[in-house]
């Protein structure tokens, strides 16, 4: 099939840019006092409804999966390049890392506490997504949290845009329409931050993180 494919190509892409890659973001957020803010936030939100634990999901070289480690959650880390997993594994030993794909996680229904899928969606055809938010819902428990984040597309009436990412092609949402996408599978918006771009950064997009509750009870409420 045409996504699968495209999503092969992507894991490809990776495996060859990882080292590189690594050294580019590992520090990244140093200088990102709002994404660190979020980052806190989800941590407090998934710690009061759950039990801390966490997949980051494209977790790339493992260092946001540290952040979220040092912040107290029992975080683990999900990618599907293996290049990229090796080198999360060296760099922080001590954390678990495993080679998966998003669309068909090998975790249990209704474990995490949460989830962080960190520009992770990008690469994913728009036709393909429904599968990965169902897989989102699924492995999340009731009362569990998603933070999900993605460039936004440029005119709210164009749903996704592509554009040329540096690794592989890449898409960006509308994010009424991604937020409507996860009403339908079962994940209600909590809240979002629209950051617009800085002059210096190299591609003029807004970059969104939404947060989302799977409802029902949590396990803390019973």
């Amino acid at each position: 099939m045409v996504e699968h494919d495209a999503l092969a190509a992507t894991r490809d892409a990776y495996d060859a840019a990882a080292p590189t890659y690594a050294q580019l973001f590992r520090d990244t957020l140093r200088d990102s006092p709002l994404d660190r803010a979020m980052l806190g936030a989800f941590a407090e939100v998934v710690t009061a409804s759950g039990d801390g634990r966490v997949a980051d999901l494209g977790c790339g070289p493992g260092h946001i999966t540290a952040h979220l480690d040092e912040l107290g959650l029992a975080a683990f880390g999900v990618d599907a390049s293996a290049a990229m997993i090796e080198l999360a594994r060296q760099a922080y030993p001590g954390l678990r890392f495993d080679v998966g794909s998003m669309a068909a996680l090998n975790i249990a229904d209704g474990v995490l506490g949460g989830i962080l899928s960190r520009w992770s969606i990008i690469h994913t055809p728009p036709q393909e997504l429904p599968v990965i938010l169902a897989e989102f819902h699924r492995v999340l428990a009731p009362g569990g949290h998603l933070l999900l984040c993605f460039s936004a597309s440029d005119d709210p009436s164009h749903l996704t845009q592509a554009f040329d990412h540096t690794v592989a092609v890449a898409y960006r949402w509308s994010p009424d329409h991604l937020a409507a996408m996860l009403r339908e599978s079962g994940l209600a918006e909590v809240a979002r931050m629209v950051r617009k771009p800085q002059p210096t950064d190299r591609r003029q997009f807004q970059e969104v993180q939404l947060l989302a509750l799977r409802q029902g009870p949590s396990r803390r409420q019973g």
